[in-house]
């Protein structure tokens, strides 16, 4: 249900902008770390650990794209299933992308725990993310 109120609106554009602001966030960090990764890791950590942090930074792009997607999904049909797409594809990123860096640069292996938790929440946001596909509805006023 859209809100007719003048805040609505206002409300809308700044969480597009937030998913869309993590998004980026979460690309240019990842570009980061894949410079990183391929340039001054290669020569110091053994390979098991190297592809640990590569699969962190495949799935940290992958998901910083997934943000750019909700943010025009919920541009299109806000809605709170669009949002919690986001989320979970932010607090999959930072657990998942997040436990593996450290997995891989601190070769603590506890923090593997985390990494499945991610997942489930990447799997969580491709989930939501369809269902708010599928639920929307054509708006009445466009927020342009």
């Amino acid at each position: 249900m859209i809100r007719s109120d003048p805040d609505a609106g206002a409300s809308v554009e700044s969480r597009v902008r937030w998913l869309a602001v993590a998004g980026a966030v979460f690309a240019l960090t990842g570009v980061a770390a894949g410079a990183f990764g391929a340039h001054a890791l290669k020569s110091w950590l053994p390979p098991q650990r190297i592809a640990a942090f590569d699969t962190a930074v495949r799935y940290q792009g992958l998901h910083a794209l997934a943000l750019f997607a909700t943010a025009w999904v919920f541009q299109t049909w806000p809605g709170r299933v669009a949002l919690a797409a986001g989320a979970c594809f932010a607090a999959g990123t930072l657990l998942f992308c997040g436990s593996l860096y450290a997995l891989a640069l601190l070769d603590e292996p506890w923090v593997g725990i985390l990494t499945p938790i991610g997942g489930i929440g990447f799997l969580g946001g491709w989930t939501l993310l369809a269902i708010a596909i599928v639920k929307s509805k054509k708006r009445k006023d466009p927020v342009r």
